[in-house]
């Protein structure tokens, strides 16, 4: 007998429109520029950097609509959540996305590259963080992960005719699926215990158990281990140095700070809306992972002679400041809410103050041809501009006031004491000791762009493009903003949580 489906029987799940159209804007926009990219000539697929940038800036519309509207929306039975969480995240997303096409512009259209392959890939990766962060669900974060992580894995891998890019892009491959065969395992496993995959309905059976469940550590266990790798945290951090130097500089940018910044935004949904109960579990792993990347990171950068590599080890050391408040935030509510927007305020700023430094690199090597330490000799002499906007990002990212780092650092300090606890304390210790440390291979860099001779005397000024030019700008203006005046962040910081996942 047929089985007759009436209307009271099914119905379409609810859609808000209103809280997809970012999403809809840049998957149209993609949609768009591959079909540039496959029928206008070659001169035409020039403007798709501009493209690019138009549908960046135009997803930026409905995210200021929606943040104006104030009201938080749930669809799909609460897999996906547009809240001030996922609002703020996507901001910090279409900017840094924005900012790697400024980055990108003269640097792809000089080299040997496909335009219309890179631009594409980059709003592709940029529409997977979106969908990161307002995803609830365990199978919506997957798929969000994989659709920012396989164009990140081709734009690795974007010098087609270079040893170090394939390299670059072997090894961000490989070690990238067997992270997420670790975290889809966790996935499951914890699925299998509670059959379901909303993490609100995972929060509420996990996190009153009466004693943990080794299943659940587990499961736990490793989808942390999985965005560890996402973030480069220690010891999940050995692709990311080549890496970094083997894929073409803004790409490097963009993995570095957009990309990391997506992996950080999983793990806070997952611990804040899945796990947070089981702080037992999570805490001292999360305590580990921290104070070894600070150590590891800060230590292996001091060695370093090329600026992408110290960058690099400097990012992993971030990795571990912006992950120790997650190793105190289950000692309370409140200390769990003072970390989730001490770890947003982080890292709004870090994406800023790394994507500035990045430009400082592209701007010299379009000179130098070099990312060496020894190219920036003197470099105050001849770009005297560029020179500060170095000593500005590299202040930044050693929390020297009034650069804006140094407020990142204090949000950082004050979630760790905040609980009062040993760990919390000893934590903090190791922050405030690696802080010093950073800054022994940041001066270095000073001290040649301000204190050594240029390389073979050579004084001929560095021709910045206009959209290097503006990258630069921004970054500088945020940076400096952000640091003198801190409200002008933490206006739109100080909303975010996870009200809907509780």
């Amino acid at each position: 007998m047929p089985v007759v489906l009436t209307a009271s029987a099914w119905q379409a799940p609810k859609v808000d429109y209103h809280a997809l159209a970012p999403l809809i804007v840049l998957t149209s926009v993609i949609v768009v520029m591959i079909v540039v990219d496959l029928f206008a000539g070659r001169d035409a697929k020039g403007a798709l950097s501009s493209l690019a940038g138009i549908g960046l800036l135009g997803a930026a519309i409905p995210i200021i609509t929606l943040a104006v509207n104030g009201a938080d929306r749930s669809m799909f039975g609460g897999a996906f959540v547009v809240d001030h969480f996922a609002l703020v995240m996507d901001g910090v997303f279409v900017i840094a996305g924005y900012v790697v096409v400024l980055l990108s512009t003269n640097y792809i259209a000089e080299g040997d590259y496909w335009e219309g392959e890179y631009y594409i890939l980059v709003l592709s990766s940029v529409l997977g963080m979106m969908v990161m962060a307002s995803a609830r669900d365990l199978i919506t974060i997957f798929v969000a992960l994989e659709l920012l992580s396989i164009p990140a894995y081709m734009l690795a891998a974007f010098r087609k005719r270079d040893v170090r890019g394939n390299e670059a892009g072997l090894k961000y491959y490989l070690m990238g699926v067997f992270a997420s065969a670790i975290m889809l395992y966790g996935m499951s496993l914890i699925y299998g215990f509670t059959g379901s995959t909303v993490l609100v309905q995972i929060g509420h059976q996990v996190n009153h158990l009466g004693s943990s469940k080794p299943i659940v550590s587990l499961a736990i266990l490793f989808m942390i281990i999985g965005f560890g790798f996402k973030v480069s945290a220690v010891p999940f951090h050995t692709w990311a140095p080549d890496t970094y130097e083997g894929a073409p500089t803004p790409v490097t940018a963009f993995l570095a700070t957009a990309s990391k910044t997506a992996g950080f935004v999983a793990l806070m949904e997952l611990i804040f809306v899945g796990f947070f109960g089981r702080s037992n579990v999570y805490e001292p792993l999360l305590w580990a992972l921290a104070a070894a990347s600070m150590t590891v990171g800060n230590l292996i950068a001091l060695r370093q002679t090329n600026v992408v590599r110290m960058l690099a080890y400097s990012g992993i050391a971030q990795a571990g400041y912006i992950m120790a408040p997650l190793a105190v935030a289950g000692s309370s509510g409140p200390v769990g809410a003072d970390a989730v927007r001490a770890i947003v305020t982080y890292l709004a700023i870090y994406v800023v103050m790394n994507l500035g430094a990045f430009a400082v690199v592209i701007a010299v090597a379009r000179k130098t041809h070099s990312a060496e330490l020894t190219s920036f000799s003197g470099l105050f002499q001849y770009a005297p501009g560029l020179a500060v906007a170095m000593l500005i990002f590299l202040a930044s990212l050693a929390g020297i006031p009034p650069m804006a780092g140094w407020f990142a650092k204090f949000l950082i300090f004050r979630t760790l004491v905040a609980p009062g606890t040993t760990s919390g304390y000893v934590l903090a210790v190791v922050v405030g000791v690696n802080s010093v440390i950073a800054l022994f291979y940041y001066l270095r860099v000073v001290r040649y762009m301000f204190f050594e001779a240029p390389v073979d005397g050579d004084v001929t000024p560095i021709r910045v493009p206009v959209s290097l030019t503006v990258a630069l700008v921004l970054t500088v203006g945020v940076t400096l903003l952000w640091g003198v005046f801190p409200a002008a962040v933490t206006h739109f910081t100080d909303t975010v949580s996870f009200a809907l996942g509780r």
